[in-house]
């Protein structure tokens, strides 16, 4: 119970903090400072949860890190189905109390959608969208299986390693999809956002659910295929 308690915790965290920021910054074009701001938030937030439930439940705090696990095989089905729960339950939990705050603060959303993540950066095109998240996912993922793995020795370093790659991935991503390479991350804000009379973020969380989910199978595919002689 600990490991989802951990997980539930991690992702609430990331909502809250990189969503958090974005809405704060904004994320358009015109604010190119704005995309390093919540880049910096994502991968920070890693490096963070990395050393504070790493031990405890791995960190993965996404489910497209927890498909990548499954199917090389570091855990099983049952566990995997649970960790899922429990991201998708923190990252509603993280965006419920960035709604509470802004709302009651009310402090302009310079995303105008709680940072959920859109296809404006691609105009509007779902198959765009959809590959975008796919290779982005796929570095993000590989990084972390090879990270991860214990014959690679990286220790204490795998956690600064894993939020500069996530950090690396947002820069690029954020001005086409927002960057989710985590449907936990891009579930949370989209339900929330809908709530709030915005349904134009939950229309398109489809993308952002397969799309990662596609990137890390692939990754899991490619790295076990260039492991299998070690």
């Amino acid at each position: 119970m600990k490991k989802y308690i951990a997980e539930f915790i991690g992702t609430a965290v990331l909502v809250f903090l990189g969503c958090g920021t974005a809405m704060l910054v904004g994320c358009d074009s015109a604010s190119g400072g704005g995309y390093v701001l919540t880049a910096l938030a994502f991968g920070l937030v890693i490096v963070g949860m990395a050393y504070c439930i790493g031990n405890i439940s791995g960190c993965h705090i996404n489910p497209a890190v927890s498909l990548g696990m499954l199917m090389t095989s570091r855990m099983d089905k049952k566990e995997f189905v649970r960790y899922v729960v429990a991201q998708c339950l923190g990252g509603l939990v993280g965006a419920l109390v960035l709604c509470i705050i802004f709302m009651l603060g009310k402090v302009p959303d310079m995303t105008g959608g709680f940072g959920s993540n859109g296809l404006a950066g691609v105009n509007g095109n779902p198959g765009t969208g959809i590959l975008v998240e796919i290779v982005l996912t796929f570095i993000f993922v590989i990084t972390i299986l090879g990270v991860t793995e214990k014959k690679a020795g990286h220790g204490s370093f795998g956690g600064i390693v894993i939020g500069s790659t996530l950090t690396l991935v947002h820069i690029f991503g954020i001005g086409l999809t927002g960057t989710s390479v985590n449907p936990a991350r891009s579930f949370g804000p989209a339900i929330i956002a809908a709530f709030s009379g915005n349904l134009a973020p939950l229309a398109c969380l489809w993308v952002f659910i397969i799309g990662p989910l596609l990137g890390a199978a692939l990754a899991a595919i490619v790295y076990d295929m260039l492991t299998s002689e070690m």
